[in-house]
């Protein structure tokens, strides 16, 4: 099956866009879909845990540039599964990270230290 070709930013605009959100927001959820429609379950799941501690964050749709996006994100946080959340400029982890911090009853601690 033929993909159109990549509609969306090229590398250096990704990984210039990757650094300025980081640097601009307390929290940033970078996501496959929106806050609205999250497009895969873990996304969903991170969105939620997020959501549960904090109303004011970012989040950013990685679809449109998904490939770009994995690499400018895996050039800042060594890791290359979306989605990825950070705070006050530091990498987090994913959904599972977020969702062993919340057991252990750290998240909101984590999400609020911003």
């Amino acid at each position: 099956m033929d993909f159109p070709p990549n509609q969306g930013l090229d590398q250096e605009e990704v990984t210039e866009q990757v650094e300025e959100t980081i640097a601009d927001n307390d929290v940033v959820l970078f996501m496959k879909g929106t806050e609205l429609m999250p497009q895969c379950g873990y996304s969903r799941r991170a969105l939620g845990l997020i959501s549960e501690h904090r109303e004011d964050f970012e989040t950013v749709d990685v679809l449109e540039s998904l490939d770009e996006y994995r690499v400018a994100l895996n050039e800042h946080s060594g890791w290359e599964t979306i989605p990825q959340t950070y705070v006050d400029g530091e990498f987090v982890g994913g959904s599972d990270i977020l969702a062993e911090l919340e057991e252990r009853g750290e998240l909101a601690e984590t999400l609020n230290s911003a």
